[in-house]
């Protein structure tokens, strides 16, 4: 039983960041389920059919509580909130999907996406499209009934579809590395050749790093914008990297990163740019 109850840990972990955008907040709840598991008597514990839809039961009940008290402290956030950026393919995070690719439920995009979705439309969503859970324990997490979370999960997939497919990884790495190219370069005419003429920036700094405060707007002054910083901050460097399982950009300065840069590809430009400056945010990105 205990091999058994370990091994949801993955799972567990990929539910709750994909809800909450918070890799610290994901590992505190899958603490928190555990240790109410483990604080059942023996008796309770075995009496339970399925350990895994308890565990994952009583972690998505948490994040819909952790979810209505995160619109409360993001309120007073200052600057733009983003989720927190993970290296890589997001590893414990990729687990195989339904009807939501394995990558793309860990992209940046899709996660910016989940975060316009009340929290009840997220936490249906999320355990039924991208997990595959029957509406009927997906009713068990929110209280409601299975008809009630079908038709929240139907709203959360409209948002889902209104956002632009993605372009496929090989074209968007082709079309980061153009970008990250041009930036160096400070060229701002092929700069804005890349972006999408309605391109967009946010920056998350929260406070704690410089940032804009309010999303940059128009292939052209992102552009300058991107040229600017760079002329501001000497130093800095760029690699590619992958940022959530997609291509991404780190931004260095001494060595160590000081903005991890997430990119949402439309064809062959780019529509989206996230920069994540939150130090807070960054600590799996420092080397060592």
């Amino acid at each position: 039983m205990t091999g058994t109850i370990t091994a949801e840990r993955r799972q567990l972990t990929g539910l709750a960041y994909r809800l909450l955008g918070s890799m610290s907040d994901a590992e505190d709840v899958v603490q928190e389920a555990y240790g109410r598991w483990y604080a059942l008597s023996g008796p309770q514990r075995d009496a339970i059919e399925s350990p895994g839809a308890w565990l994952t039961t009583v972690a998505g009940r948490i994040c819909l509580d952790l979810l209505g008290s995160a619109r409360v402290r993001r309120e007073s956030y200052v600057g733009e909130w983003l989720p927190e950026p993970l290296p890589g393919a997001a590893g414990a995070l990729a687990d195989p999907a339904d009807r939501v690719t394995r990558d793309e439920s860990i992209t940046m995009a899709f996660l910016v996406v989940l975060e316009s979705m009340t929290p009840a439309e997220r936490v249906a969503f999320v355990l039924h499209d991208v997990f595959g859970y029957p509406f009927a324990e997906v009713g068990a997490v929110l209280g409601r009934t299975s008809a009630a979370c079908r038709q929240l999960a139907s709203s959360a997939r409209r948002r889902v579809r209104a956002a632009r497919a993605p372009a496929p990884a090989r074209v968007s790495t082709e079309v980061v590395r153009a970008f990250k190219l041009a930036w160096e370069a400070g060229d701002i005419e092929r700069l804005v050749g890349i972006l999408d003429p309605e391109a967009t920036v946010v920056a998350d700094g929260g406070g704690l790093a410089s940032a804009v405060r309010r999303p940059i707007e128009g292939g052209e002054r992102v552009a300058r914008y991107a040229v600017d910083l760079t002329g501001r901050i000497p130093a800095l460097t760029l690699e590619e990297t992958t940022v959530n399982g997609r291509p991404g950009l780190l931004a260095r300065r001494g060595g160590a990163v000081v903005a991890v840069i997430a990119f949402e590809v439309a064809g062959d430009s780019v529509r989206r740019i996230w920069a994540v400056r939150n130090p807070e945010k960054l600590h799996r990105w420092q080397d060592g």
